[in-house]
């Protein structure tokens, strides 16, 4: 949405935009202030270093599209102002109410639209993570249609209902302002969501029928899993077969895979939904890198296997404070994380397979060759 009008010698300009927080969208208002004074490009709002670099991206985008960047005092206000904005998805929608509100564009034509997209300095709009949870908010908002880049126009067209504006260039603003720029033909959707690729199965896994067996029953009943057996045993073998046994994710599901995946940077194919997630963190990983964590909060590892499997290799060599904080996304299927100004709840079902050693030198202690010393069998033993 893009709207400018008058006042006094001011002209004010909107455009309807969003910044990502966990694996959601939140909407966010450019406003843009053009008047006269000593040329300047302030912007507000509480943006992150991305953000504020987008005036220098923003401007020269501008001059090499045939657009005269206003040389006047330029005002940029990011709204709701306590909502911190990060990444560079913004620029699309500065640039747009800048351009609207130096009088180069006709606004009403951008009213309905949401903006999302990196500017390149020759002007080319670049994809952003994040498309799809961005056109639901979109949706959810009553929004006509998104602007986005080219790249990410089969992502957002997963959306049923929401009309998706491809555009290449900034230049093309203005066809899309006129009402002359076609909308994404996107092919239609699959009713049971998104077919799985070729996955590795149980063909691979030669013998151990018990094996086979206990692998069949954690995936019919969504089973926790954890194998234990000398290396070599085909332990991570099976573990990475476990998500051909899983029935195919409903669309609804896939959609929220997708979205998922989308935000954290991992989008499948353009316009494919993603199938089951397989995530397999290595042992050094940090317990913010499992459940998530930081400032803004990101998601972690159990929340990129939502919907699919996690898988612990070598889970002895785990940090405690790692495996503690799995507690409560295996009990709830949900994690919380708060910080100063932030708190989201991040979804995480996922099953849980880990794979062992029987001890540190992996023959196990019940062996004659087993070589590990009393001392690390009762480390061992009170690590787990």
């Amino acid at each position: 949405m893009c709207a400018a009008r008058p006042y006094g010698r001011q002209v004010l300009a909107t455009a309807r935009t969003f910044t990502l927080l966990g694996v959601g969208a939140h909407e966010v208002i450019v406003e843009v202030d053009v008047h006269r004074g000593l040329p300047a490009f302030s912007l507000v709002g509480l943006p992150d270093a991305a953000v504020r670099e987008s005036r220098e991206r923003v401007r020269a985008a501008l001059t090499n599209s045939d657009f005269e960047f206003p040389l006047q005092r330029i005002t940029a206000s990011l709204a709701p102002a306590d909502l911190r904005k990060a990444g560079p998805g913004l620029d699309l929608a500065i640039a747009a109410a800048l351009i609207a509100a130096s009088g180069q564009l006709p606004a009403e034509g951008l009213r309905d639209w949401c903006l999302a997209g990196e500017l390149a300095l020759d002007g080319t709009v670049r994809p952003v993570p994040g498309v799809l949870a961005m056109a639901e908010q979109a949706h959810r908002a009553g929004a006509a249609g998104v602007a986005v880049a080219a790249a990410n126009a089969a992502e957002a067209a997963l959306i049923d209902g929401l009309a998706v504006a491809p555009l290449h260039t900034l230049a093309e603003l203005a066809q899309l302002a006129r009402g002359e720029l076609a909308s994404f033909d996107a092919p239609p959707p699959s009713p049971n969501g998104s077919a799985p690729e070729h996955l590795p199965d149980l063909s691979d896994l030669r013998g151990q029928p018990g094996l086979r067996r206990v692998l069949e029953i954690a995936a019919a009943g969504g089973h926790s899993l954890l194998m234990t057996g000398p290396p070599g045993a085909g332990k991570s073998l099976a573990a990475r077969r476990l998500p051909s046994l899983l029935p195919p994710l409903t669309r609804d599901e896939a959609i929220e895979v997708t979205r998922i995946a989308s935000v954290c940077g991992h989008p499948p194919p353009p316009g494919r939904l993603a199938p089951r997630p397989f995530r397999a963190p290595h042992h050094t990983v940090s317990a913010a890198g499992l459940v998530g964590g930081g400032n803004p909060p990101r998601p972690g590892e159990v929340t990129l296997a939502h919907g699919g499997v996690l898988f612990l290799d070598e889970l002895g060599e785990f940090g405690r404070p790692a495996l503690e904080a799995l507690r409560q996304p295996l009990e709830e299927g949900r994690v919380s994380i708060v910080r100063t100004g932030h708190a989201i709840d991040l979804p995480c079902r996922f099953m849980l397979v880990a794979a062992a050693n029987p001890c540190p030198c992996g023959r196990g202690e019940d062996s004659d060759r087993c070589a590990c010393s009393p001392l690390a069998l009762r480390r061992r033993e009170g690590d787990a």
